[in-house]
């Protein structure tokens, strides 16, 4: 699988510390991005917690188990499945150290996390982190938004537009280690080659509306400059928390094959 993966996280202009977490993975193509939450300095550890043991946990599962195909009747493929049990199991390790320690007594934080593979991406998310993608002219948020500010806007009494410029702050409505049980929501896209998929923490995009993140991400520049221009957009709009953001881009797609492929090819590879 070929793609490129650039990282890039900021303090912003506001906040003493960053309680954001990023890590990527190439050779298991995968993506995380938590933003963590709760007393001094434990936002910091719950989002470096969920990164770690979700990078580890599916390895290991990824290794173990070796998922390369999705089961019949069933919605999801066998790698989706493990992602979210890697999710899960970040859960219960910050919930655990939460409950152990009165220091992280009330500590969370928001994931998405993204696992690549030759044909398809499989989509884990809790919080209000977010899922970008870019594909030719078409710029779309694939992740929804588990907050207040989002059922507000559900219901109808916030237009998007206005749901901006409230003035009302921004709660999650899940996060990791915050209960023993978490609803992480999974989803799985269609991978096309030239794709740009962008992972963010609300400090990007709280501070840039979708049409300027767009505009940036399109640019003829290389990932890493548009990475930058991304974070100095959010700075110069008052970067009023921990900004960071990871860009993902397919340069080849591999399609996988059917079952019915795989026993022509065997079937012909073993004749006489």
């Amino acid at each position: 699988m070929c793609i490129e993966m650039v990282c890039h996280t900021d303090t912003g202009q506001v906040r003493e510390h960053n309680e954001d977490h990023i890590g990527t993975d190439k050779s298991l193509g995968l993506a995380i991005l938590a933003d963590g939450m709760g007393g001094y300095q434990a936002g910091e550890v719950a989002s470096e917690m969920a990164v770690k043991t979700i990078r580890k946990q599916l390895g290991t599962l990824l290794k173990t188990q070796f998922p390369k195909h999705r089961l019949m009747n069933h919605r999801y493929h066998s790698a989706t499945v493990l992602l979210e049990q890697a999710v899960l199991k970040a859960n219960q390790i910050i919930y655990n150290l939460a409950e152990q320690q009165a220091r992280y007594q009330g500590m969370g934080t928001t994931v998405v996390a993204v696992l690549f593979h030759n044909d398809f991406i499989s989509v884990a998310h809790v919080g209000d982190s977010r899922l970008y993608r870019l594909r030719g002219k078409t710029f779309c948020q694939l992740t929804k938004d588990h907050s207040v500010r989002q059922e507000l806007i559900d219901c109808g009494y916030y237009t998007p537009e206005q749901a901006r410029h409230s003035q009302n702050k921004n709660l999650v409505t899940r996060a990791l280690g915050v209960g023993e049980q978490v609803n992480v929501e999974i989803q799985e896209h269609k991978l096309l080659a030239q794709d740009i998929y962008l992972l963010c923490s609300d400090g990007l995009n709280d501070m840039v509306d979708d049409n300027n993140i767009y505009a940036i991400i399109k640019k003829t520049a290389t990932f890493e400059e548009r990475a930058k221009l991304l974070t100095q957009a959010a700075n110069e709009k008052g970067g009023k928390d921990n900004i960071s953001l990871i860009l993902v881009r397919s340069s080849q797609v591999i399609p996988q094959k059917t079952w019915w492929q795989r026993w022509f090819n065997f079937f012909n590879n073993n004749k006489d």
